[in-house]
């Protein structure tokens, strides 16, 4: 891991000095600050350094009107990079050229730490005094294909630092700008954008950028697929990534709506170790490519949920019973001798179940020969169905897709009954496993109320809000109820377990994930 080209040191007269001797292995966080008023752009660089943010940068191009520096430079209450960006560069300045660059050399002139050029007028502006330059260029259509070629020419445009941010449009992108850092020998910015792109601005520090970029806010995004600073801090934990930090995480498409990093790097805190875990949107196309490339970034464990349970079986090496029974596996270990696939959704849920019974004082021999209607086709379908079936339940899947009901039906050996006719089963176990009821259409059900009985037990595994309609609708019939929080976080405390070999916070992921939803006591 190379030295940092900058550190931060207090001068007595409070401003920040950088210098080219940072601690070995430590990548900041540049908090990007794009407000229309001066006074606001102000206000928000102090407030990033009251909350720790070691670098600003200033988007000039967004300041409303006549850009007055001395409004935010002088008395700067931490180092800066100003950055003036145009729109063809992603940016919002609609001057002309020649008063952006007067902007930026005025910059300069006023000693600001960073100063941010494209490739196209970097020799236009001189090096000047001690501020540092980052050369930069911006793609937001694509990854281009020679990014070496690329990052040869910037850096040869007295770069202190280079910078490439560009739109990912396979998880292979984030492979090959990681890469980038790593085998470079001047430092560099490479972060791909877009939510496919948010790995490679997690992992920057990880193989050697000097720093990686956040947002002010997490509404307020200035590039597609930009964390803020509190998720970078809190939540990943930026700061504390290092080349030896070991990598797991959660692969779906979509994954905008995923909780588990933060159930995950929670418990990675909690426990002291140096890990993260990250949001990997991976197409089902691009699956198999990506299995073989994670290793590359150090990735040790994955969680797998939609849409690729049941498509990442045929990788695996070894797998649990669950795993062989089902066809489904929600989580992998990368092996010396290939990839461990385990189910923790089965198991999971049936201790849930079981958890309930023994509340109601029943044993779990009470659910032999009884009826049970599991909605939904997909891979939590599958692990439900077959804990029911194996407690000896009469199981029925329905679900909105016919031939899907059926493939799950024939391959676990359970009835099915179509969509239209499910309020006629009357089971004594309904558990839903679609995505009926998860926010933000938190006014649905999948299960008609007149239908609910007071006998019956009502397991909803969204988690997002615990408290569905369906949850809300079978309490007041008093059903006996499980909610999808506790399915979630039992199955993510298994997977915790097979991860690190640690006893999982059950505790502190459980209200990790309240919080998180917003969930209060019924």
């Amino acid at each position: 891991m190379r030295s940092l080209p900058v550190s931060v040191e207090w001068r007595e007269d409070g401003l920040r000095l950088f210098n080219e001797h940072a601690p070995q292995g430590i990548s900041m966080i540049c908090v990007s600050v794009g407000r229309g008023r001066h006074k606001h752009v102000a206000a928000e660089h102090r407030h990033l350094v009251e909350q720790g943010a070691p670098l600003v940068e200033l988007r000039l191009d967004y300041i409303n009107g006549e850009v007055k520096l001395p409004r935010i430079l002088p008395d700067r209450p931490g180092p800066v990079v100003v950055t003036c960006r145009r729109a063809r560069d992603g940016g919002k300045w609609t001057g002309d050229e020649p008063s952006r660059l007067l902007l930026l050399r005025a910059a300069i002139a006023a000693g600001v730490e960073y100063i941010d050029l494209e490739e196209d007028i970097a020799s236009q502006i001189p090096r000047y005094g001690a501020t540092k330059r980052i050369i930069s260029l911006h793609d937001f259509r694509k990854t281009p294909e020679n990014l070496e070629e690329i990052h040869a020419r910037l850096a040869s445009l007295d770069a202190d630092i280079v910078k490439l941010a560009t739109l990912a449009n396979s998880p292979h992108d984030n492979v090959r700008m990681l890469r980038l850092i790593e085998n470079s020998k001047i430092p560099t910015v490479a972060i791909c954008m877009g939510d496919m792109g948010t790995p490679s601005r997690i992992l920057a520090g990880k193989f050697g950028a000097p720093l990686t970029y956040a947002t002010f806010h997490q509404e307020r995004s200035l590039a597609p697929g930009q964390l803020s600073y509190e998720q970078m801090f809190r939540i990943y934990r930026y700061h504390q990534i290092t080349p030896s930090t070991q990598v797991y995480g959660v692969v779906a498409d979509p994954i905008g709506h995923s909780l588990s990093p933060l159930l995950h790097n929670a418990a990675f805190q909690d426990a002291d170790l140096d890990c993260v875990y990250v949001p990997f949107r991976v197409p089902a196309e691009d699956l198999d490519t990506f299995l073989d490339e994670a290793p590359a970034l150090g990735v040790r464990g994955l969680s797998v949920t939609i849409p690729h349970k049941e498509a990442v079986v045929p990788r695996l090496k070894k797998m649990d019973k669950a795993v062989k029974g089902i066809g489904a596996a929600n989580t992998i270990l990368f092996q010396e001798d290939g990839l461990f696939g385990y189910n923790t959704d089965y198991r999971a849920a049936m201790d849930s179940l079981e958890a309930l019974l023994r509340q109601e004082g029943l044993k779990k021999e009470y659910l032999a020969g009884k009826k049970a209607l599991v909605l939904g086709a997909g891979g939590a379908a599958k692990a439900i169905a077959f804990g029911l079936l194996r407690r000896e339940m009469k199981v029925h899947v329905s679900g909105r897709t016919r031939e899907r009901a059926n493939s799950l039906a024939a391959r676990i050996g359970c009835q099915t009954i179509d969509w239209d006719n499910r309020h006629s089963l009357r089971p004594h176990v309904l558990v839903n496993c679609t995505p009926v009821g998860m926010h933000p259409h938190v006014d649905e059900t999948p299960f008609d109320k007149s239908h609910l009985q007071e006998s019956m037990i009502v397991f909803d595994t969204v988690y997002n809000p615990e408290h569905t309609l369906l949850v809300k609708e079978a309490r007041a019939q008093s059903c006996k109820v499980i909610t999808g929080v506790e399915m979630f976080v039992r199955q993510a405390a298994l997977q915790f377990e097979l991860f690190t070999e640690h006893e999982p916070p059950a505790k502190l992921m459980r209200e990790t994930l309240k919080r998180a939803t917003g969930a209060a006591k019924f």
